[in-house]
């Protein structure tokens, strides 16, 4: 990888085949690079900022970014079919949970689908959207937002970070270092949604709350029952009363007994048409 000081937001090469632009400070990296994919970028770029003034997760809820975390987003240009493109969501939380190990975190668990929590609390989030681009498929922009010297407060729901979870100080760089290896050596084994059997594997090994009791809230009301996977194409299994079924688009809640004691918005998770997440 070359050096990554530059904040001039001009693309300079990263791993073979990537590049990345930085920012000191932008309203939300995946905006900039769905104005790059407007604009004919040929994809494979990673936008990262300091500092965002209008970071957003899943179904528009604000993300607070101040400056000492990573704020990251990968631009990719017709990665896959469109009815496969929430895979990538699945992708990216495998890489990411390589990349916290990668830096001596062994522990970071995944929330269906684009949480990552570290002792039930949350530290990052995913958000994978699309947007068509004429004449040349499908851009899916991948963002990643990962809390590493604070986390905000007053949420509701509980927050970490990678400093306070690890006991040392976590280097966004150092983590985008290791995040940009990881997704490229993902993207590669998922192969356009070939490999999706792989990646859902290694999702699977830092899923929180498999095997346990959660509850599932959506527009034909709440029902409990036991996460016990994730089906061919990432949608969650819930066996409830006796019978096996897929969740696709939910509120779910990893504990009945916890969640009851207050309504926690790190602990819902749902399948948009092109992901999940926030950054």
């Amino acid at each position: 990888m070359t050096d990554l000081d530059s904040q001039t937001g001009e693309s300079q090469p990263l791993l073979a085949g990537w590049r990345v632009a930085r920012y000191a400070r932008l309203g939300s990296t995946s905006d900039e690079a769905r104005r790059r994919a407007s604009l004919g970028d040929p994809g494979r770029l990673w936008i990262v900022a300091k500092e965002q003034t209008l970071g957003r997760g899943r179904h528009g809820r604000a993300w607070r970014s101040p400056p000492g975390n990573l704020y990251a987003s990968a631009l990719l240009i017709d990665p896959c079919e469109a009815a496969i493109s929430p895979q990538l969501g699945f992708v990216a939380g495998a890489a990411l949970v390589e990349a916290v190990e990668d830096l001596g975190g062994a522990g970071a668990a995944l929330k269906w689908p684009n949480d990552l929590l570290w002792n039930g609390a949350k530290f990052a989030g995913l958000l994978v959207e699309g947007v068509a681009t004429p004449g040349r498929g499908l851009a899916c922009i991948v963002g990643v937002g990962v809390n590493c010297a604070n986390s905000p407060r007053g949420l509701g729901y509980a927050t970490t970070d990678l400093a306070a979870a690890l006991q040392r100080p976590v280097s966004p760089d150092a983590l985008f270092r290791r995040l940009a290896a990881r997704f490229d050596e993902a993207i590669g084994l998922w192969s356009r949604g070939a490999g999706f059997g792989e990646i859902r594997a290694r999702w699977l090994k830092s899923a929180a709350g498999l095997g346990g009791p959660i509850r599932v809230a959506a527009s034909r009301g709440s029902r409990e029952g036991i996460f016990e996977g994730l089906d061919a194409d990432g949608r969650l299994l819930l066996r409830a009363a006796g019978a096996l079924e897929t969740v696709e688009a939910a509120d779910i809640f990893l504990t009945p007994s916890r969640d009851d004691a207050g309504d926690d918005p790190a602990a819902r998770a749902s399948l948009p048409p092109c992901g999940g997440g926030s950054g």
